[in-house]
């Protein structure tokens, strides 16, 4: 599939944008890791609200691998235009337009999967974005607001004849949140009603689920979102599978005891450690609950320092903390390098190294066989 500037090989498998979920440290680790893409958290098209922690965050992509993906949430012209506009020149590589999201608190002020009860202004929006940036735009949408207003096809039509370059579809309605069944047939409909390549989502957790999806749809690939959470080498497992490879195990022990320690340390030193703390939380428990039933997760929410986190997953995994610090860094601080001192050398790609490029297997790369540690690349 190609995407503007970027070629990525087949098979597709992006991670889905989600909100205090999909932030850098999280897109970066599940690139290393396979995945094809990863659209960052939704980012308001609201500039004046940028100087706020929640969208700083959001807006740095520093040393993260391409395509670097942008997702704006807005109903404006003008406000998304300029927002798109601003972002390529932070270096967003592709721009995407939110009429996905169900929460109350963004289809209350029309925006998200809100903006599909109005076709007319869904067309200037894309128009809008279209033509303010050089770049590719993309769209990621439900499949109407409810069961009674399915139109996704319509939406997907007016996308394509605006210039939009891909569509991805949560086989769901506002309505529908995420319960129910995904409608595979709405999103078969809306790869016939196109020639752009669209990606099928919604409740696709392992390889089987996405060769079923794009046998039933025949959808360009896939976006994985929910499934994610305490597993960001699924995405790459998916491409594996789909590629009819050997899937590359999830990682166990001590590798996994380090991938996790990896990704908590990149969480403290992307958000400094009281509020990195706190974030890491809901990550240990979806690790924990995926690949460690067997624990307790309440003691780890218990933790209140960044050091006391880290020591408490290491004990778990049976290494010593101690041994896995570089002096010097103190994780209760917040530094201004973004990367820091890491506990291990898979730390570079939670933060800020390019994708590793594989010699051999999905279009020419090869996916990981034993979880995370392959080689001193990471």
């Amino acid at each position: 599939m190609i995407l503007g500037s970027h070629d990525l090989p087949g098979p597709i498998v992006f991670l889905a944008p989600m909100a205090g979920i999909s932030d850098r440290p999280f897109r970066s680790l599940c690139r290393s890791l396979g995945a094809s893409a990863a659209v960052s958290e939704m980012l308001t098209s609201d500039t004046r609200l940028w100087h706020t922690a929640k969208s700083r965050n959001r807006l740095d992509h520093h040393g993260e691998a391409g395509p670097r993906i942008v997702q704006l949430l807005g109903n404006q012209p003008d406000a998304l235009a300029l927002a798109a506009r601003a972002n390529v020149s932070r270096g967003a590589d592709i721009i995407d337009l939110n009429l996905g999201c169900p929460a109350k608190k963004v289809c209350n002020n029309a925006a998200g999967s809100a903006l599909l009860a109005d076709e007319a202004l869904v067309e200037r929006l894309l128009l809008a974005l279209t033509a303010a940036v050089r770049v590719p735009v993309t769209l990621k949408m439900r499949l109407g607001i409810d069961r009674e207003h399915i139109n996704a096809d319509r939406i997907a039509v007016i996308a394509e004849t605006a210039g939009v370059a891909m569509i991805s579809v949560h086989g769901r309605t506002r309505a529908c949140g995420y319960r129910g069944q995904v409608d595979l047939d709405g999103i078969a409909r809306v790869v016939d009603a196109v020639r752009i390549p669209v990606l099928a989502n919604g409740d696709i957790a392992s390889p089987e689920d996405a060769r079923a999806v794009i046998q039933r749809t025949g959808a360009a690939g896939v976006m994985v979102g929910r499934a994610a959470q305490g597993r960001p080498w699924l995405p790459g497992q998916i491409r594996a599978g789909l590629s009819d490879l050997p899937i590359p195990p999830a990682p166990v022990g001590a590798d996994l005891g380090r991938l996790i320690r990896a990704h908590v340390t990149a969480v403290h030193e992307q958000y400094g450690s009281e509020r990195g703390l706190r974030i890491a939380r809901k990550h240990i428990g979806w690790y924990l609950e995926h690949n460690r039933p067997d624990v307790d997760r309440r003691p780890f929410l218990a933790i209140t320092d960044a050091r006391g986190q880290l020591a408490a997953l290491a004990a778990l995994f049976g290494e010593s903390a101690a041994s896995q610090m570089k002096p010097g860094r103190d994780p209760n601080k917040n530094p201004s390098d973004p990367r820091g001192e890491m506990p291990h050398e898979l730390l570079d790609a939670c933060c800020s190294r390019p994708q590793r490029k594989w010699p051999t297997g999905v279009d020419g790369h090869s996916l990981p066989t034993r979880g995370i540690r392959q080689d001193r690349d990471g």
